[in-house]
C-alpha cells in the first residue's frame, strides 16, 4: 500500500491489516511514521513491513511490487494512495510540477498496477484500488495539475479494469475534505470539513468502510465511489481552501 504511513493511508493500511492483510508499509521521507504504523499494527496481532521507495523516480516505483517480499506471502491487492498535492493554476503551472504530479500521482500507479498484474499467480484473483479526489465530479483551477494528474488516474483505473478483468478488479475512492493539513488552522479547518450539503464532515473511518466495501464486493469494478458529503455536487468556482461561499 503506498502512502501508507501516514494520514488517511496509516488508517486504510491500519484497516487491512485488521482484516487479515498482510500490509506493505510504503513510505518515501516518512521512515519513522512507517516504523509506527507497522508496529501498532504487529502490536494488534497483524503483520506488516516497510518499504522504501520514491514514487517520482520510475525504476523505484517499477521495482517496489518486487520487494514487497514475505514467506507464504502472495500479493493480491495495491491501494495507491501516495499522492503529491500543491497548489498551482494555469498562470503559475510549471514543467516540473506538471511532471512531478503526473510521476508520482498516475504514472507511479500505472507502474505499480503493471506489476502488480504480472506477477499474480495463476488462478490467484486480485484488487487495485486508487485513490482519487471528489474534485473530478466538481472541477475549478485550482491545483491544476494535481487535478489532471487525478484526471488521468481516473481514466487509468476504468482503462485496467477494462484490461486486467476478471482477474484483478481496479476501482476508485474519491474523498472529500477529510484531515486538516498545511497551515489550515483549526477553526478554518471546522468551519471547510462541514461545508457540504450533508453538513457532514468526511472521517477516514467512512474511508475504511468505502475500501471494505470495494474489497468485499466482487462484482465491483471500474467505478468511483465518491465520499464527499455531497462536495461535488456543490459546484464552486474555486477549491474549497479558497472558497467562502457562504450557505443560503
Amino acid at each position: 500500500m503506498t502512502g501508507a504511513a501516514t494520514r488517511i493511508g496509516r488508517a486504510l493500511a491500519l484497516a487491512l491489516a485488521e482484516d487479515g492483510y498482510f500490509v506493505f508499509v510504503h513510505h518515501n521521507r516518512s521512515a519513522e511514521e512507517a516504523r509506527r504504523t507497522v508496529a501498532d499494527i504487529v502490536a494488534a496481532g497483524g503483520k506488516a513491513k516497510a518499504v522504501k521507495a520514491d514514487l517520482a523516480v520510475a525504476r523505484q516505483a517499477e521495482a517496489l511490487i518486487g520487494r514487497c517480499a514475505a514467506p507464504g506471502v502472495t500479493l493480491t491487492c495495491l491501494v495507491n494512495s501516495a499522492s503529491l498535492f500543491s497548489l498551482d493554476r494555469a498562470p503559475t503551472a510549471t514543467t516540473e510540477g506538471f511532471d512531478r504530479h503526473m510521476a508520482v500521482n498516475l504514472r507511479a500507479p500505472m507502474l505499480l498496477s503493471q506489476a502488480l498484474a504480472l506477477q499474480l499467480p495463476e488462478g490467484e484473483t486480485g484488487l487495485i484500488v486508487n485513490l482519487l479526489d471528489q474534485k473530478l465530479f466538481n472541477l475549478n483551477p485550482d491545483f491544476l495539475t494535481y487535478t489532471l494528474s487525478k484526471v488521468g488516474l481516473q481514466g487509468l483505473t476504468k482503462m485496467l479494469a477494462q484490461q486486467f478483468a476478471p482477474r484483478l478488479r481496479v476501482a476508485g475512492i474519491a474523498p472529500g475534505l477529510t484531515l486538516r493539513s498545511g497551515s489550515q488552522t483549526d477553526a478554518r479547518f471546522a468551519e471547510q470539513h462541514a461545508a457540504n450539503p450533508l453538513e457532514v464532515g468526511v472521517t477516514t473511518d467512512d474511508l475504511v468502510r468505502a475500501l471494505r466495501f470495494i474489497v468485499q464486493t466482487p462484482s465491483f469494478t471500474g467505478d468511483t465511489l465518491v465520499v464527499d458529503g455531497g462536495e461535488h455536487l456543490s459546484g464552486r468556482p474555486r477549491d474549497i481552501a479558497f472558497d467562502r461561499k457562504k450557505k443560503k
